[in-house]
């Protein structure tokens, strides 16, 4: 459900027309801009940025807060409607790209000398592109890590350091099982954050969901091994909401889960630690990129009434140093000055590993059929843990359904 947190409260609306009719939304002489965010720790940051641009700029930002769902319904729908109110800058997950670029949902920021700099770490741009042209800026980073309870990790004999691989994991997991408390916890509470929760797992063993021409190739032995695995993990523990993970790591009810960044502002940071996977099965096999990005980018909507200023704001949030202040609210850029930073990392040693992860981690598919993929996959998934169909079988059914999704 969507949440509405307006920044400054505005008693007089007066409007003035521009062309075709529409109305371009004034208040007290003030630009209204409205921002549509991804609630929790990523809108925070945002916001954390506003008051002095707002001030620079005659400007009044308005942020509404929503859920993923929530979100991604509403910047699909401001296309239909060009009005006060209307999205103006928004956050948009990587994997929306495919659907919004071919919907025309988002505006083109090279149209308005918008471009990336170098100090943005690289891989997290690749979805930010649109036939050549940016489309997308990459603001907090999100990637999966390993969060575990510091108490359970050092009881069961091993330090950070030592978790080489996911055999590693799993041995701490069996450990806080036979203590009586829960091992590794899942995300069992929709088809699409259980894939998510399994991918980085898959990379491990070297797998994917697709081939570079975004057919399905789960019913491969990668698939087959990476889902036993998984399937023994978890059995360790139990299903766990967003909140449910959170709470029971920070009170050291659970020993592991695989989290992100923005996560772990909300954790109690004395009990709780993360790092990056090693992208190991095991002590002897490859290491793989197994890092899978969640990032949050900053997008501006196509049909937003007030696009120069939009990008105006954009520009203004991918500042470096307007990121660096942003550190202090949560947040997580996706830039080496600020990650790197030595005086960042004394009072954020954590960011070296966001670091490290964002410089190997890997997009969810780009595809306009993820929503639709990850349903099917977790639908599947689901149905193997839950021991109504075997490995071999759920994967076979899940391959065909797939197959036919993507004709």
């Amino acid at each position: 459900m969507k949440k509405f947190r307006s920044l400054l409260i505005i008693s007089i609306l007066v409007f003035s027309l521009v062309g075709c009719g529409l109305q371009r939304p004034v208040a007290n002489g003030k630009t209204i801009l409205h921002l549509a965010l991804r609630e929790g720790a990523y809108s925070e940051a945002v916001k954390s940025g506003l008051e002095e641009f707002e001030r620079r700029n005659n400007v009044t930002c308005i942020v509404t807060e929503y859920s993923e769902a929530d979100l991604r319904e509403t910047i699909a729908d401001s296309t239909k409607s060009r009005e006060e109110g209307s999205v103006d800058l928004c956050m948009v997950d990587g994997s929306w790209m495919a659907e919004f670029a071919a919907g025309g949902v988002l505006a083109n920021l090279s149209d308005y000398g918008y471009s990336l700099d170098s100090d943005i770490i690289p891989a997290t741009t690749d979805v930010c592109y649109y036939n050549g042209d940016v489309y997308l800026a990459p603001y907090y980073g999100n990637v999966t890590v390993l969060m575990y309870n510091k108490q359970i990790l050092a009881s069961s004999g091993y330090e950070p350091e030592d978790l080489g691989s996911l055999e590693d994991i799993q041995k701490v997991c069996e450990y806080a099982k036979s203590t009586g408390k829960d091992g590794f916890l899942y995300r069992g509470d929709s088809y699409n954050n259980l894939v998510v929760d399994f991918l980085p797992i898959l990379l491990s063993y070297g797998g994917w969901v697709v081939d570079e021409d975004n057919r399905p190739i789960v019913e491969d032995d990668n698939f087959y091994y990476a889902t036993l695995f998984y399937k023994d993990l978890i059995a360790t523990g139990a299903a766990a909401s967003k909140k449910e993970v959170i709470e029971m790591l920070s009170t050291g009810k659970a020993a592991m889960a695989i989290g992100w960044p923005g996560w772990y502002v909300s954790a109690d940071q004395w009990t709780v630690g993360f790092m990056a996977l090693s992208g190991r099965a095991n002590p002897s096999s490859a290491a793989y990129n197994s890092n899978v990005y969640g990032i949050w980018t900053l997008g501006v909507a196509d049909s937003s009434l007030h696009k120069e200023e939009a990008v105006a704001l954009l520009e203004y949030l991918m500042d470096p140093d307007v990121q660096m202040d942003s550190v202090e609210a949560g947040g997580v850029p996706c830039r080496y000055s600020v990650l790197t930073n030595q005086e960042v990392l004394r009072f954020h040693p954590e960011y070296e590993e966001i670091c490290n992860a964002l410089e190997s981690g890997q997009y969810r598919p780009i595809m306009m059929e993820w929503n639709a993929f990850s349903d099917i996959l977790g639908k599947y998934l689901e149905a193997i843990i839950n021991e109504e169909l075997t490995p071999q079988k759920g994967l076979m059914a899940a391959e065909d359904e797939l197959q036919e999704l993507m004709k």
